[in-house]
């Protein structure tokens, strides 16, 4: 029997899972793709995660994660009406799949056990333990422990199964294209317009590749929204497409009014998307990072106690929540 399990391997269960290794508790890091995974992302580092990573896991972001331009400026939005509003804050430029293998890592030198390849398929619980139910390499593979830190996002099914709650969610689609435009690269672009998404569109560079994306309601609907966006690139902003490399879709939570958050159920606690923590524009990684690490302090303060341990969860991170309401009317209010 571990002392927690952690479930999924994004910057949630790696702050969590370094946060606990890191005091002393044994942890396995279950992640059902093998390390390092892509996820679907802009890859923008804000100000406010960089700051995090450094606390919690005591290093700068390293430059094998790095990708070119290195430094993100800032954001630029359109609202629907098409007027501009400019964000100027220095951040960094990342791949996921380099950026999340490296706070992996960091959890397992720590002391936490990754089980990668392993994919969540339920969860029971007692009055003393949580039993992960996984399939590895085709086989099943139980593991019990104390707690359970669930940071699989909304693309896993397990915070379903523990609620039996259904999932509400917005499919993201987006191309990573040879070409050029005249917007600069240091920025994150999003669109607004309701004729280009049905949620937001944007623009970023990475690599030299340029990234353009859109959100939608109905997953049947993206490549008609992406077709529409790439079109008002052409015209607005100098796009040229000379190559498309790849597609990826992905999914995220609806941010419902009020932005509600599920703490957990008994011994099982919520971070990051699985939570519902996402803020304006698909910006989660730092509310990942500070929920994850928020998660693990409550189980640190009360490992005996587990009645105590969501309470004291969602006291911690009530700020971080706060935090991700102000910005949600923030961005209704630039929107009209």
């Amino acid at each position: 029997m571990a002392d927690v399990i952690v479930v999924g391997a994004g910057p949630a269960g790696a702050a969590a899972a370094r946060r606990l290794a890191g005091h002393g508790l044994s942890v396995t890091l279950a992640e059902r793709k093998k390390l390092p995974r892509n996820k679907s992302c802009s890859g923008v580092l804000i100000g406010k995660s960089i700051r995090l990573v450094r606390r919690i896991f005591g290093e700068d972001v390293p430059p094998f994660a790095l990708c070119t331009p290195t430094d993100n400026r800032g954001m630029v939005f359109y609202s629907r009406s098409g007027k501009l509003y400019r964000f100027e804050q220095p951040g960094l430029n990342v791949w996921r799949s380099a950026f999340d293998g490296w706070l992996a890592e960091k959890a397992a030198e720590a002391g936490a056990e990754i089980c990668d390849g392993a994919a969540a398929i339920n969860c029971t619980q007692t009055e003393n333990s949580v039993t992960l139910e996984l399939r590895r390499d085709g086989k099943p593979v139980q593991l019990t422990a104390r707690y359970l830190i669930d940071c699989e996002g909304v693309t896993g099914g397990l915070k379903h199964k523990i609620t039996h709650q259904p999932g509400d969610f917005i499919t993201t689609f987006q191309t990573f294209n040879r070409g050029e435009t005249s917007l600069d690269p240091h920025y994150f672009y999003a669109f607004l317009q309701p004729d280009l998404s049905q949620y937001d569109a944007w623009f970023n560079v990475k690599d030299g590749l340029l990234v353009l994306g859109t959100a939608v309601r109905e997953p049947a609907a993206a490549p008609l929204f992406h077709r529409r966006f790439v079109q008002y690139m052409e015209e607005s902003h100098g796009l040229r497409l000379n190559e498309t490399l790849r597609a990826e879709r992905w999914l995220m939570p609806r941010i419902l009014p009020g932005c509600p958050v599920d703490w957990g159920q008994g011994r099982v606690l919520f971070a990051g998307e699985a939570a519902g923590f996402l803020n304006p524009m698909g910006e989660g990684i730092s509310s990942a990072l500070e929920s994850g690490a928020a998660a693990a302090d409550a189980v640190l303060e009360h490992f005996e106690r587990p009645e105590l341990a969501i309470a004291a969860y969602s006291h911690t991170a009530a700020p971080l929540k706060y935090y991700m309401e102000r910005q949600w009317r923030f961005t209704e209010n630039i929107a009209k």
